[in-house]
C-alpha cells in the first residue's frame, strides 16, 4: 500500500534520512536503553499538549440503543448493553460522515496550541478507521463513506507540522472471536483464553494492522495501546518489536502490557506531585470519550488551562479528548473551549512548551492528617492558587488566586536563595518591571496587577541569577 499524500511522504522521508545516515558504519544502541528512550522522548517532553480523538461507529447510537440509554461513556455502548455483533456491525452500513474535514480538525488542534494529534485507529469494537487487508471491518471496505480517515488526518497534520499518532486497542476487540471483552457473542472469551484463539487474533489482526499503520501513513509519533487484558508472556514484546523495527522513533504508551516509553495515568487522573519520569494524562472535555448526545457537562477554558499548567508543572503531558459526531463534526463547545485555551497559550506558551517542572512543590497541596480513602491511605488535598514551571534562569509563576493586601494583591514567592534580576508579566510586550520587596521574615514578594481570582491564570516571569534554583 502506498503512502497517501505528498505531505506525508515529505515528512516521512525527512524523518527516515537522519536515521539511515546515522546507521551507516555505526552500531545502533539498545532501543530499550535509558539513553534511547530519552532520545525518543525529547519531542514529547517539549510539546506538553496534544489532541485525543475518539471516533467510530459508536458515534451513531451516541449513547442509546433501541431507545435504551447506555450507562457510562459513549464508545462502550456495545459492551454496556451487550449488543450482538450481528446487530452492531450493521452500523458500518450507516457510517457516512459527510461533514468530516481532516484539515478543519488539524487546524483546531493548531488553534488550541496543541502539538500532536492521536486518533482511535481501532477501538474496542474492532472497527478500523483505515483500510486494512487484515480485516474488512474498516471504514473503506464496510461503509458508504469509503475514505481512509487515518490517511486524511495524517496528511492534514503533516501540512501543519503537527505530530501524528494513533490509539490502537490491542487486547479488546468485541468483533473477533479471539479478542478480549465480548463474552455474549463468544462465551469462551469470558475469562481467559484456553484454545489459542487470542494469539490467533493477535497474529491474524493486531500484528498485521499494526504493520499497516506503521508502514502506510508516514511517521507516527506514538502508538497509544489500551486495556492490556491477557497481554502476558511474549505478547507485548512481539508488538514492541514491530514498532521498534518499522519506526524506531515512535513512542509506546504505558498501556501495552509491558513497560512503555512513558507512563499513562488513569483516565482524567492528575498525579498529586511532580515526577522526573515522563507521563501523560489522558482526559476528557466532558464526561465521555466517544460522542454522547446527552453529555453537555463541558469543562470551562479556565479549568482546562489550570489542568494544563498543573500537569506541565509536574513534568507531564496533557492529552485532551474530543468526541466527534457521526457526521464528523467536533461539538462546538469543544471547539470554543479549545480555541480559548489556544489564545491563552499564544501569550503564555513559553511557560508550557519545553518548560521544566516546578522546583518547589508546596503549591500542589498536602496530605490530610486524618482523612483516609477506601484503601486506608491519606487523602491528598490539592491547592490551586498558583503553579510554577521553569527554564534555565527563569521561573514562570501562573497565578490563579492572589491574596489581597490592602488595595493591591500580593504574591509571596516560595523561598529560594538566588538573587532576582527582574519580574514581569509574560504576555506584556513591554516587559514592564514589577518591584520585588522583602518582608521582615525574609520572604520576597511582589504586587501583581490584580488580586481577584483569575480563571485563566496570569503568568509572571521571575528571572534570577544562575541557571538552577538553590533552596
Amino acid at each position: 500500500m502506498k503512502l497517501r499524500s505528498a505531505a506525508v511522504l515529505a515528512v516521512w522521508f525527512s524523518c527516515l534520512l537522519p536515521g539511515v545516515l546515522a546507521s551507516a558504519g555505526s552500531t545502533a544502541p539498545d532501543p530499550e536503553s535509558r539513553e534511547a528512550k530519552e532520545k525518543r522522548l525529547q519531542w514529547f517532553r517539549h510539546d506538553k499538549f496534544g489532541l485525543f480523538i475518539h471516533w467510530g461507529l459508536y458515534s451513531i447510537p451516541a449513547g442509546y440503543w433501541k431507545g435504551q440509554r447506555s450507562p457510562g461513556i459513549g464508545e462502550w455502548v456495545q459492551h454496556r448493553l451487550r449488543i450482538p455483533n450481528a446487530e452492531y456491525s450493521q452500523l458500518a452500513s450507516w457510517f457516512n460522515p459527510v461533514r468530516f474535514d481532516a484539515d478543519a480538525w488539524a487546524q483546531l488542534a493548531q488553534d488550541a496550541g496543541m502539538k500532536y494529534v492521536v486518533i482511535t485507529s481501532k477501538h474496542h469494537d474492532g472497527f478500523a478507521l483505515f483500510k486494512s487487508a487484515a480485516s474488512p471491518f474498516n471504514v473503506v471496505d464496510a461503509t458508504p463513506f469509503k475514505r481512509d480517515i487515518i490517511a486524511e488526518l495524517a496528511a492534514a497534520c503533516a501540512k501543519r507540522g503537527l505530530r501524528f499518532g494513533v490509539y490502537y486497542s490491542q487486547a479488546q476487540d468485541w468483533h473477533e472471536p479471539g479478542g478480549a471483552g465480548n463474552n455474549w457473542d463468544f462465551p469462551d472469551n469470558a475469562t481467559k483464553d484456553k484454545s489459542g484463539a487470542y494469539d490467533q487474533y493477535l497474529q491474524g489482526k493486531v500484528e498485521p494492522q499494526l504493520r499497516e499503520l506503521l508502514t502506510n501513513y508516514g511517521p507516527m509519533c506514538l502508538i497509544w495501546f489500551d486495556t492490556p487484558q491477557m497481554m502476558t508472556g511474549d505478547r507485548p514484546k512481539r508488538l514492541t518489536d514491530i514498532v521498534r523495527t518499522l519506526q524506531p522513533d515512535c513512542l509506546i504508551d504505558g498501556r501495552l502490557g509491558a513497560v512503555g516509553d512513558y507512563a499513562s495515568t488513569g483516565d482524567n487522573v492528575i498525579p498529586p506531585k511532580a515526577s522526573n519520569e515522563a507521563f501523560e494524562v489522558p482526559a476528557t472535555l466532558n464526561h465521555t470519550w466517544g460522542y454522547r448526545s446527552d453529555d453537555h457537562n463541558w469543562k470551562s477554558p479556565g479549568e482546562l488551562v489550570f489542568k494544563l499548567v498543573d500537569i506541565a508543572s509536574k513534568g507531564g503531558n496533557y492529552l485532551l479528548n474530543v468526541g466527534p459526531t457521526a457526521e464528523g463534526v467536533i461539538p462546538q463547545p469543544s471547539q470554543d473551549a479549545l480555541r480559548e485555551v489556544g489564545a491563552w497559550l499564544r501569550g503564555n506558551g513559553e511557560a508550557i512548551y519545553g518548560a521544566g517542572r516546578s522546583p518547589f512543590g508546596e503549591e500542589f497541596g498536602e496530605y490530610a492528617a486524618k482523612l483516609r480513602n477506601r484503601a486506608g491511605e491519606p487523602v491528598f488535598l490539592p491547592f490551586s492558587d498558583w503553579r510554577c514551571t521553569t527554564m534555565p534562569g527563569k521561573l514562570f509563576f501562573t497565578l490563579f488566586k492572589v491574596e489581597r493586601d490592602g488595595p493591591l494583591g500580593v504574591f509571596t514567592l516560595p523561598a529560594f536563595k538566588n538573587a532576582i534580576r527582574s519580574v514581569h508579566k509574560l504576555d506584556d510586550p513591554a516587559r514592564t518591571p514589577l518591584e520585588v520587596k522583602t518582608a521582615p521574615d525574609g520572604r520576597r514578594f511582589f504586587h501583581p496587577e490584580r488580586w481577584v481570582n483569575d480563571s485563566l491564570g496570569t503568568v509572571y516571569v521571575v528571572e534570577y541569577e544562575g541557571t538552577v534554583i538553590e533552596r
